[in-house]
């Protein structure tokens, strides 16, 4: 039968957009669905706009494959497409002796999943690349860097267009059934809405991606992985950037930890922190400032007094909640759901963007045969 696409995606963030962006260059006629009126407004607009390394994720899993990948395939297309980018480099410090083993440990881990560059470094020679800075030892690792996140979702959507695809926003998903010969009849748009058929479909809305499985006919419940909002926020420092690299403390269970970057624009910026919260809420309590000034100090000791101000706040579609140990990213194929022609994606977070490539060629090989 013929179909109105061969490939819909739901979600036009960097991932979906990524997906997109595979699928199209594989020849498909690709439609993108976002229910924003803008690309990237949900997770992908609020993060750090980091480009990880790799160190921290356990060897062998998607994570450290698809960040690595991704990385490199990143600064690739940022250069290419003449997005701003900036590779500042990264420091993970102990900010005392009792931090070394940990740091070790990540440069054990960062090794094993082939990250490039790495370099002990003793408190002098940190310091001595960033005064000011409190460290007992540390871990550089030259290969990380901070970009413009929405210039490169802006690339991606135009590389779909330009292979006649299309991204439409303000288009709700609804509903999809499989049809009888294969391939989905999908309902998006809202009241009013319209009708389409697909031949693949891709699901990657972020903090929607539970809801959207469970709108898809015959995706077993049981195989839904159950999600949780871990709330992130960010402060502003209001004065010079202290650092040029990135810093970043051991990690903190859960997550990466509230670290340091000075953005595109040469502004100060800290965080995020982690709190796990029923809903999207993005405010930022001004009362924070000074928990995060106490964290920190640890590793910047000259922070001024009253310096930090509220900036914004992400939300991260994570599949672990409180006290669990953080799982690895998932793509489930039809092993997995029992449906041909779908590939849906749950809680695809940190390294999430700095993967995104990797993760888009990745879920374009899973459907090369379907």
């Amino acid at each position: 039968m013929s179909f109105d696409f061969d490939a819909v995606v739901v979600g036009a963030g960097a991932v979906g957009l990524a997906c997109g962006r595979a699928l199209a260059r594989r020849g498909l006629s690709v439609l993108v669905l976002e229910k924003e009126p803008h690309i990237g407004q949900g997770v992908s607009s609020r993060n750090s706009e980091v480009i990880h390394g790799g160190l921290y994720y356990p060897t062998g899993s998607l994570k450290a494959r698809f960040c690595v990948e991704g990385r490199r395939s990143l600064y690739a297309f940022l250069d290419s497409r003449k997005v701003d980018f900036r590779k500042c480099g990264k420091l993970v410090v102990a900010t005392n002796e009792s931090e070394v083993e940990r740091i070790e440990a990540i440069f054990q881990q960062a090794t094993a999943n082939g990250v490039e560059g790495l370099e002990h470094l003793t408190g002098d020679q940190a310091r001595a690349l960033e005064p000011g800075l409190n460290a007992h030892a540390a871990i550089l690792s030259p290969e990380s860097g901070v970009f413009d996140s929405h210039g490169y979702m802006l690339a991606l959507q135009g590389e779909i267009e330009a292979a006649g695809g299309s991204v439409v926003v303000s288009t709700p998903f609804e509903r999809a059934e499989p049809l009888p010969g294969g391939g989905f009849r999908i309902t998006a748009g809202g009241e009013g809405g319209a009708t389409l058929t697909t031949r693949l479909l891709v699901t990657a809305p972020g903090l929607a991606s539970q809801a959207v499985a469970a709108r898809i006919e015959g995706y077993p419940a049981d195989r839904i992985p159950a999600g949780h909002f871990g709330k992130g926020v960010y402060f502003r420092l209001t004065g010079k950037a202290p650092f040029e690299r990135l810093i970043y403390p051991p990690p903190i269970p859960g997550a990466l930890g509230t670290h340091y970057r000075k953005d595109l624009g040469g502004q100060a910026v800290f965080g995020p922190d982690l709190v796990y919260v029923e809903t999207e809420d993005y405010a930022v309590d001004p009362a924070k400032a000074e928990e995060f000034a106490g964290y920190i100090r640890r590793f910047w000791p000259g922070l001024p007094d009253g310096a930090l101000t509220p900036d914004y706040a992400g939300i991260r579609p994570k599949l672990h909640g409180p006290g669990e140990a953080q799982p690895d990213f998932q793509l489930h194929g039809r092993d997995v759901h029992g449906l041909d022609g779908l590939v849906a994606l749950f809680g695809i977070e940190s390294p999430g963007l700095t993967s995104s490539l990797a993760i888009g060629e990745a879920v374009g090989e899973m459907l090369a045969h379907d």
